[in-house]
């Protein structure tokens, strides 16, 4: 009996050693997909702001080319008044202090013109360029949108193959949502912003979605 004793004792301290190494591996799997959920997270806080501070841009030159419409819009009124003002002068009996006014009447109307002519010709440049500002735009919010869904793809492949490595899954073993919902925050599965549909795969594939670039890099 004595010399299976310290065998026995062996045998138990290993497997406590096994046990604990085991343990100690799954927490630090554990802390290691949660550090790759909150640096997709950050990363996607990140291209919002940046979303968020070319929305500000577009704002504030629209406001500007309202502005500028406003002041095209008076300056078509004062030319109106000062091609009523020549027409009157140009009726008979017309006085000649009246006529000098007319006179001076048509110089600043031909001065307007010219004004008018360049307010036209900003107003078109400033509606090219916010043309291309909401364009600028609309790809912006595609690439954040494209950037959310990828992350949310490493989020599912990180989540699939913890789930492989605890339950001990072949590589061609396929996972549902339902068995991936403990490894998300709040056990929600992640949505693909442009209204894509994932699909898991097996183990060894990454997971993919419906939507045109919405890839995970290999």
């Amino acid at each position: 009996m004595k010399p299976i004793l310290p065998w026995c004792v062996a045998l138990a301290l290993l497997a406590a050693l096994t046990l604990v190494y085991r343990r100690e591996k799954e927490s630090d799997e554990s802390k290691l997909m949660q550090l790759r959920q909150d640096n997709d997270q950050l990363s996607a806080l990140r291209a919002e702001n940046e979303e968020l501070k070319r929305v500000r841009v577009q704002v504030e030159e629209l406001a500007r080319l309202r502005k500028e419409n406003e002041e095209l819009h008076r300056l078509r009124n004062e030319v109106h008044q000062l091609r009523s003002e020549k027409q009157e002068a140009s009726k008979p009996g017309f006085s000649a202090p009246d006529a000098a006014q007319a006179k001076a009447n048509a110089v600043t109307q031909q001065q307007m013109q010219q004004q008018l002519q360049q307010l036209l010709a900003e107003n078109d440049r400033l509606r090219a360029e916010n043309q291309r500002f909401v364009q600028a735009g609309i790809d912006a919010q595609v690439g954040a949108q494209a950037s959310a869904c990828v992350n949310n793809l490493r989020q599912i492949d990180g989540a699939k193959q913890q789930w492989a490595l605890e339950n001990k899954k072949t590589a061609d073993a396929v996972p549902s949502v339902q068995d991936l919902l403990p490894y998300f925050k709040g056990e929600t599965f992640p949505v693909c912003p442009s209204g894509g549909a994932y699909a898991v795969n097996g183990v060894s594939l990454p997971p993919t979605c419906s939507v045109a670039g919405h890839v995970l890099p290999q």
